[in-house]
């Protein structure tokens, strides 16, 4: 298979272009592609054979003289293209750049999105979630930067409170536990047992399992 290099994306690209009525040129300056139709500001497009840093800090340089700049890359390949490229448009939207595929086969260009100002919005779910594992988080357990596994989160925090409250008192009510271990959802908490801690006696009453032991251990 031939190696694909930036010029196979120019003719597409420029063609495309054409089409809605520009005058194209290349390597103009420091752009690879710019084109121009009366009475519009001008629009510039970087060429790569490929997403990478280099591509998106040349394209956000080129800010510098217009709005309106795009990236053009060969159109992806596959689920995981597909989801890699998914992830890069994203970027280039909060960068407020313009993203062009081009089908190198067929010379198909298609614009997956147009320069504009990025105005990222909140979820305001999410934030409160957010916020409310912030506060409920006691001390600071984790190292920042660690794999997602194994770490502290506040519901593990409470459910080893609650652990502690049994191997300490015994089989005790759910409302007992809430109290004593100050773990508001304490019933719930066990009766989901997300860790598999503990085990039910009877109706509301919780015991401690034998992995629930191994945990205040470990």
């Amino acid at each position: 298979m031939a190696k694909i290099s930036e010029t196979d994306l120019y003719d597409p690209v420029k063609r495309f272009f054409q089409a809605l009525g520009y005058e194209v040129k290349s390597e103009i300056g420091a752009a690879d592609v710019v084109v121009m139709r009366a009475g519009e500001p001008p629009v510039i497009i970087e060429l790569k054979t490929g997403f990478s840093l280099t591509l998106l800090q040349q394209a956000v340089a080129r800010q510098a003289l217009t709005d309106q700049v795009y990236v053009a890359v060969p159109r992806w390949k596959g689920r995981t293209g597909w989801r890699a490229f998914k992830g890069n448009v994203g970027l280039c939207k909060r960068l407020g750049l313009g993203v062009i595929t081009v089908k190198l086969d067929t010379a198909e260009v298609q614009v997956h999105h147009d320069p504009a100002p990025f105005r990222p919005r909140k979820i305001k779910r999410r934030q409160d979630t957010l916020m409310k594992e912030f506060e409920r988080r006691q001390g600071d357990p984790n190292q920042g930067g660690a794999v997602r596994k194994g770490l502290v989160t506040s519901y593990r925090q409470e459910a080893l409170r609650c652990a502690a409250y049994l191997a300490e008192h015994g089989p005790s009510k759910g409302s007992l536990v809430a109290k004593g271990a100050e773990v508001a959802k304490a019933t719930t908490m066990m009766r989901d047992n997300h860790y598999g801690w503990f085990t039910k006696v009877s109706v509301g009453t919780y015991d401690l399992s034998d992995a629930g032991r191994e945990a205040l251990v470990t």
